[in-house]
């Protein structure tokens, strides 16, 4: 739960937009946290808890053959960009209209007018000639990546992508779009980059290469990690990772990667969710809200789809399947808002805006699920 200011509690849904996937404040990540700061909070130099961590994400997902930890899951990104380009020797990069890999200037373009046309910048600040290095394409569009290769393959260093997209709200890989990624990356030699920092042990155990079956060569991870403290970690195959400084010329480094307090309370809760069960149960608890959800929508007239994939979901004000941002930003954003604020007042709180996804945890309960559908008959009624 959230307490506002007026100690109103809130059901809450968005959980720090998800590292919290235990809950608020569980009481052994907050031990661990208060035993691990009792003995410093910053050393820089290396420290023993940052290569259990490293070993328990081998562990977890083994295409990460060796692990550097840093701050943010924009430094992740960032670096595994600057990585993947000095691997290869080229510059351009592919990323997806409506997946978010952080604020690095490379990452913040959006597509120009065509998937060929090459990327705008979207913040001030980002030069066009560094955009323009950005080719965004249409996420779960196959044949369009397919054409984008044919003309420059030989000119991109990687793609990187959201295998589950949590950022146009939630939107699922259709049917054999990461695995032909993988295909096309592999007859370009391209480096294909999971970002997982969303996905990342929340949509199974091991993340979304696992629930997917498709092995990338660079993962980006954050969020749970850090079990709600900051933190980031990218990693992959051996050959491009030795290509990072101190062991090859590619430059990374950070005064608090790796801190050990945030090493402390991501290693409670990778030990927490990787008890037997815990993903089934809470895939199955982001099952039954997102039927009932649905149910309450149609039983009042509101057009609804909703999309899930193990503790994530997303709400669509529309009568149409979401595969894509075009069809994310076609759908009913201003009743999105009514219900958002109607929600709110009921003392439920979901993401605010109708381009971010949702979290479930295991601390809801049922009795949470039933009281949220109740709130959302008697939103959708006024709707």
């Amino acid at each position: 739960y959230l307490y506002d200011e007026d100690d109103k509690r809130y059901l809450d849904y968005v959980g720090s937009w998800g590292p919290m996937i235990l809950g608020h404040a569980h009481p052994a990540v907050i031990r661990a946290v208060r035993e691990a700061a009792s003995r410093g909070l910053s050393f820089g130099a290396p420290t023993e808890i940052e290569t259990v961590m490293a070993a328990r994400i081998q562990e977890l997902m083994p295409s990460m053959e060796l692990v550097r930890m840093c701050n943010s899951g924009t430094e992740a990104t960032m670096s595994a960009i600057r990585l993947a380009r000095g691997f290869t020797g080229r510059n351009r990069i592919v990323k997806f209209e409506g997946c978010y890999h952080g604020h690095s200037d490379s990452l913040l373009v959006k597509a120009g007018s065509g998937a060929l046309t090459l990327g705008v910048p979207t913040s001030p600040g980002v030069p066009a000639a560094l955009a323009a290095y950005t080719v965004t394409l249409t996420y779960n569009d196959l044949l369009q990546v397919r054409q984008v290769f044919s003309e420059m393959g030989e000119e991109i260093a990687a793609v990187i992508v959201e295998p589950v997209a949590g950022n146009m709200n939630c939107i699922p890989p259709t049917h054999g779009f990461l695995a032909g990624l993988r295909q096309i990356c592999d007859r370009y030699q391209t480096v294909l980059i999971f970002d997982e920092v969303m996905t990342g042990f929340r949509v199974a155990r091991g993340g979304a290469q696992e629930l997917y079956k498709v092995k990338p060569d660079l993962t980006t991870l954050g969020k749970i990690i850090g079990g709600g403290m900051p933190v980031g970690a990218f990693g992959g195959r051996r050959d491009i990772m030795e290509k990072l400084a101190p062991l090859g010329p590619i430059y990374q480094a950070g005064t608090l990667s790796g801190n050990p307090v945030a090493m402390t309370a991501g290693l409670v809760t990778l030990d927490l969710i990787s008890m037997p069960g815990f993903h089934d149960q809470l895939a199955a608890k982001t099952e039954q809200l997102c039927e009932e959800l649905t149910a309450a929508a149609s039983e009042n007239g509101v057009p609804l789809t909703m999309n899930h994939v193990g503790g994530m979901f997303g709400l669509f004000f529309s009568t149409e399947p979401v595969a894509s941002y075009a069809q994310a930003v076609a759908c009913d954003i201003q009743r999105f808002k009514t219900f958002f604020h109607g929600m709110l007042a009921e003392g439920v709180y979901f993401a605010p805006s109708a381009f971010e996804a949702g979290f479930m945890s295991s601390a809801h309960t049922g009795e949470d699920i039933d009281a949220t559908v109740l709130a959302t008959r008697q939103v959708f009624a006024r709707m």
